[in-house]
């Protein structure tokens, strides 16, 4: 059996949700009907929140709830890590900052493994997020794993991406740049109190300032997680890029993709892989073998 994700379920009501998430990802067989018949609410925007390890995003994220829930707001949270080499499952240890927004009935948590998934999120992300897409949340937030340039993932699938760096990064933000550092709608420098940080956020918006299109100047903003400083702004900054409806071409990629899988992988539910795998071993034993020929009668 599959290992199945983590997830804290704050109050009844989002019980249903989580049974529903976890049949998505273990691939029962009523999923594809389940999915099917979503009503999805694309109005609800998708934020991505990204960057190297230690950056502090899982502390960001505990942040950012908490401004939020002072207004009322609803939140789904997807917080995806790495998964055991061994058995897939999920190493939940970052869900522990969170855990003092476990019991709020405007709060839902869900933590998935990336199964090997490569990219900083997992396999079943898109359908996982549409399925919180069709309940009535204001934001969902989707923390990445902060595996580094190969993460760019996340800029696909997301209405907004932030991107977390720290001072501490200096001469790295050169090389960063042509991974991670590309996708930022908002930049976040956090841990904003140590030393170098002002020469750390304008050297930043320097290096941003060629991505600025004429709807968008990307933020470049302080805070300190820690302390709770600074997010307000960020805050402001994820409304005002809502606000402008940002069209994200990187998306239909994603979703043909997608698509591309999805189609394969019924195509090739009905093969009987032990009775192909004895008939290719019968057919090795022809000195006119043609593999090419031979896949011909699997079509």
């Amino acid at each position: 059996m599959p290992a199945t994700s983590s997830t804290t379920i704050p109050h009844p009501g989002y019980k249903a949700l989580a049974r529903t998430i976890s049949l998505i990802e273990n691939e029962h067989p009523d999923s594809p009907s389940i999915l099917s018949s979503l009503g999805i609410n694309f109005n609800i925007p998708v934020i991505g929140i990204t960057g190297p390890p230690g950056a502090g995003k899982s502390t960001i994220v505990n942040a950012l709830i908490g401004s939020l829930l002072k207004s009322e707001k609803k939140i789904g949270i997807i917080a995806v890590d790495p998964s055991s080499p061994f058995n897939y499952g999920a190493i939940l240890g970052d869900r522990l900052r969170l855990s003092e927004h476990f019991n709020n009935n405007n709060v839902y948590i869900r933590s998935l493994a990336t199964r090997g998934s490569l990219g900083g999120l997992t396999d079943k992300i898109i359908e996982v997020i549409d399925v919180m897409r069709s309940h009535p949340f204001d934001y969902i937030f989707v923390e990445t794993v902060g595996v580094g340039q190969s993460e760019v993932e996340i800029a696909a699938l997301a209405d907004t991406t932030i991107v977390v760096v720290t001072p501490e990064a200096g001469d790295e933000v050169q090389t960063m740049k042509a991974g991670v550092m590309e996708i930022a709608d908002i930049f976040i420098v956090n841990k904003a109190d140590h030393v170098g940080a002002d020469s750390f956020v304008k050297n930043l918006k320097l290096l941003s300032a060629s991505k600025h299109t004429e709807e968008w100047v990307i933020p470049v903003l302080k805070t300190t997680a820690t302390e709770n400083k600074g997010f307000d702004k960020v805050i402001d900054a994820i409304s005002k890029h809502q606000a402008l409806h940002p069209s994200n071409p990187r998306r239909l990629y994603l979703l043909y993709e997608k698509a591309i899988r999805l189609i394969q992988k019924n195509r090739l539910k009905n093969i009987d892989r032990d009775g192909m795998m004895k008939d290719l071993k019968r057919q090795l034993k022809s000195a006119s073998f043609n593999l090419y020929k031979w896949i011909e009668g699997y079509y």
